[in-house]
């Protein structure tokens, strides 16, 4: 697996993380979410530059421009429900993409430190032949990603899968790259090195579908 790892390199980029981590600017979840909608645009455009193209001609007022222009056989698939700020960044991008939403969550059956990832629902559009961008803004143990790839296996084999997240855990980036096609590109804008004993990223920045939404009931 091919990774692209954002913050290698210095860019507005980095503004964004240190507002998600911020422990006093989480409280705007208006903003929260307005950064992670802004990482998942720049992580479109760097993802956008390898989609296949082709050129088109297009007529202007006093003309005629080839240009080219990408594929649209793109599909963004979003994990709930965490995913949905990301996924409107992306949407802002390629904005002729299919749409397909999952959800996953950690289930705890005896309340300990022990969980499952169980995935439910599921609505898409055929991924046979089509380029799968797959999107959860955290990446931590990466056992989400990977039992949603399996879920959505009754939808066809897609000819790509981009994974785009915004931040993830050495670990779970391990766990992606030996369970996904060899020829997966994983967009991450940054890696951090730890998970603690609750499988959360360190530092990370919490619990991002509570930050979005606001904190939900455990059953």
């Amino acid at each position: 697996m091919q990774v692209h790892h954002l913050l290698e390199q210095n860019s507005i980029a980095s503004k964004f993380i240190a507002d998600l981590r911020d422990v006093n600017i989480q409280q705007d979840r208006m903003r929260f979410r307005r950064n992670i909608e802004r990482i998942g645009e720049i992580l479109g455009y760097e993802l956008s530059k390898s989609l296949k193209y082709h050129k088109k001609h297009i007529k202007s007022p006093l003309g005629e421009a080839a240009i080219h222009l990408p594929q649209k056989d793109i599909v963004i698939c979003s994990i709930l429900r965490a995913g949905l700020p990301l996924h409107e960044g992306l949407l802002n991008y390629f904005d002729e993409a299919e749409n397909s939403f999952i959800s996953a969550y950690r289930h705890h059956p005896f309340n300990d430190e022990k969980f499952e990832i169980i995935v439910e629902y599921l609505a898409s559009p055929s991924l046979e032949g089509k380029t799968l961008i797959l999107a959860d803004p955290m990446l931590a143990t990466g056992r989400s990603f990977v039992n949603v790839l399996k879920a959505l296996e009754k939808m066809g084999t897609p000819e790509q899968i981009h994974v785009v997240s915004v931040i993830g855990a050495e670990e779970g980036v391990q766990h992606v790259s030996e369970n996904f096609p060899v020829n997966t590109q994983l967009w991450i804008a940054t890696i951090d090195k730890d998970l603690n004993d609750h499988g959360y990223i360190v530092p990370g920045l919490g619990d991002a579908g509570d930050l979005c939404y606001g904190k939900k009931e455990q059953h």
